[in-house]
């Protein structure tokens, strides 16, 4: 079963890096256009990775509050899980993305 406080360390390597700054990249991306997000879709990123180390980029981001989770239910299925922005789109360190 999942558990983020698990997964969280993986995201410390340099594989994970890699993955939490794809997701991260593709997640602004997205939002810009869309303004929310459904977990599938953003997490469509072409790096190897486990589910479980690609369900803590989110709740990394959420932890740094970057994201915001609008889909809390306990029945919501991780692909399914809705964020939102938890900071304006327009933050200037978004430009490049």
């Amino acid at each position: 079963m999942y558990n983020y406080q698990q997964q969280k360390s993986n995201l410390f390597t340099e594989k994970g890096q890699v993955l939490f700054l794809a997701v991260r990249d593709r997640v602004w991306k997205l939002l810009k256009v869309a303004g929310a997000i459904r977990l599938h879709e953003a997490s469509q990123v072409h790096i190897g990775h486990d589910s479980w180390d690609m369900l803590a980029c989110f709740d990394r981001l959420v932890e740094l509050r970057e994201l915001r989770e609008i889909s809390s239910s306990p029945t919501t299925a991780g692909q399914d899980r809705v964020f939102v922005s938890a900071r304006p789109i327009d933050t200037p360190f978004l430009e490049g993305i």
